[in-house]
């Protein structure tokens, strides 16, 4: 792996202390209301995303970011190196006390994605991958599993912030889901869950809304791990707006893609 993606593993790894020295069950007086119902912010995100931004502009300098909090960048991906950064994915879990949360970090060049990692210090699982170069956890090489929809579990997620709207649909999807697989499973932390499908634990992920903090970085470890991650109808994600993903392995891909393109159709959902 080249050394400056080193660099920024161990950037992360630097920054998920910041997490770890965080009592579980954050206190309510670092917890603050944004955008959005049910959308919540700790000073333990801002931190976390305020040190990686300055390790990764004495790492890559000249570079811009689009981040879930403070963003200088938001949504504006050129020329050069652009950072998409969630300082924490799975911001609930970690006011709750839950350890389905984590830091994900993808690196952009000329609005194509050549690194990402996830690291989930809870569990000290790094997840990363390099474009072309496959993708690993804690430095073993992982790939999607082999197994069909009806042998396997199938992860979701409920777009909470979107829940007025989405709320129906997310139902049908889970529905659906749950009747073609073994069982379907909610953790709440998109990256993790896009983790989860790259190295064989579940044979897809899907969700209705996401930002690109939430799963920039995830998409490139699936596909380096050998699966496929589209919109819900099909068509490429998008890190300029949020839009639904599915990551999938090949031999549930089908019967995946034909429940979210029934979705999808039936909601008018992209």
């Amino acid at each position: 792996m080249k050394q400056t993606n080193l660099k920024i593993i161990q950037a992360i790894r630097e920054a998920a202390n910041i997490m770890l020295s965080a009592p579980r069950g954050c206190p309510e007086e670092l917890i603050h209301q944004k955008g959005g119902t049910f959308n919540f912010v700790t000073e333990y995100d801002v931190a976390v995303q305020r040190f990686l931004e300055k390790s990764f502009r004495e790492i890559v300098p000249g570079a811009k970011f689009l981040a879930e909090e403070e963003g200088e960048d938001k949504r504006v991906i050129g020329e050069g190196y652009t950072f998409i950064i969630d300082p924490i994915d799975g911001t609930s879990n970690f006011i709750h006390g839950l350890g389905e949360s984590g830091i994900s970090v993808a690196l952009l060049k000329d609005k194509e994605t050549v690194f990402g990692a996830v690291y989930l210090p809870f569990a000290d699982e790094m997840f990363a991958a390099e474009k072309g170069g496959g993708a690993f956890l804690n430095g073993r090489q992982i790939r999607v599993s082999g197994l069909p929809v009806d042998k396997s579990l199938v992860l979701f997620g409920t777009s909470p912030y979107m829940r007025d709207r989405l709320c129906d649909a997310t139902m049908d999807l889970m529905r659906g889901l749950f009747m073609k697989s073994v069982d379907v499973r909610r953790f709440g932390a998109a990256s993790a869950d896009l983790c989860y499908v790259a190295c064989g634990r579940a044979s897809a992920f899907c969700e209705m809304s996401l930002s690109p903090w939430d799963h920039a970085a995830g998409d490139l470890i699936v596909r380096e791990a050998g699966g496929t991650v589209q919109r819900f109808d099909g068509t490429e994600v998008s890190y300029e707006t949020n839009c639904s993903v599915v990551a999938v392995n090949g031999p549930a891909r089908s019967e995946i893609m034909k429940i979210c393109g029934e979705i999808s159709k039936k909601y008018g959902l992209r």
